[in-house]
């Protein structure tokens, strides 16, 4: 079970410290529907993270992967390669992009219609941040892929490390909803503080995480392949 989670925490990390979901429920959370929005995102969020780890995890655990118990399958060390590489590449675009210094990036044009926003629309809006999302989409696929390739891992096993990669990667939803629920009067300076931080370093995070990702991911596979 260790490998198991020990695969897929990086990618989880990465997937938990994405910005955009961050910032969409502390926004969402100042509104008048605060409550009713934010709870919905949260679970619009686990929910499609859940669907996808579990998805790509008996994907990946199925036919020829469940017949390689040595170690992952052809086809899954390729996908891992093409991830790898797609990670570096993601890096490169992350720095290339950021915001130069005293200016900050535009915000999705979607934002400034969240104050008018249903808890339907809220619970949507989640799910295409995990599904629609190129960086959350690769980040959940590469990880539920690591689950499903571990070595003599057993589907229990399996099944507790994809549990752990949706709490883990839930946490961008999770955190901001319980201070905003359980943190009082406190509460909204501390969202602030968040969505302030993480808009001001989430460049140099989010290169360096995905540059980590690629090399592992490419040194793994590599390895796999040519043994």
């Amino acid at each position: 079970m260790g490998a198991a989670i020990g695969q897929m925490l990086a990618s989880a990390v990465g997937i938990a410290i994405s910005p955009l979901p961050l910032v969409a429920i502390i926004l969402m959370l100042a509104t008048p529907r605060g409550r009713s929005n934010g709870i919905a995102f949260t679970l619009g969020w686990v929910v499609a993270l859940a669907v996808l780890t579990g998805a790509v995890i008996a994907a990946g655990s199925g036919g020829d992967a469940a017949a390689h118990s040595s170690g992952p399958s052809g086809w899954a060390l390729w996908v891992k390669l093409a991830l790898g590489v797609l990670f570096l590449l993601m890096g490169v675009k992350q720095w290339r992009g950021r915001p130069r210094e005293g200016k900050e990036s535009a915000p999705p044009k979607w934002m400034a219609a969240i104050d008018r926003f249903t808890p339907a629309k809220s619970a949507g809006l989640a799910a295409v941040l995990v599904a629609a999302n190129p960086k959350n989409l690769v980040l959940a696929v590469g990880g539920a892929l690591s689950i499903a390739s571990t070595a003599g891992a057993s589907a229990g096993d399996k099944a507790v490390a994809g549990v752990l990669m949706v709490v883990i990667g839930s946490l961008c939803a999770l955190g901001p909803l319980a201070v905003y629920l359980f943190g009082g009067s406190r509460s909204t300076r501390v969202l602030g503080g968040w969505k302030a931080w993480m808009s001001a370093h989430n460049a140099a995070i989010m290169t360096t995480l995905l540059v980590v990702l690629g090399a592992k991911y490419i040194g793994d596979a590599v390895t796999g392949l040519t043994s």
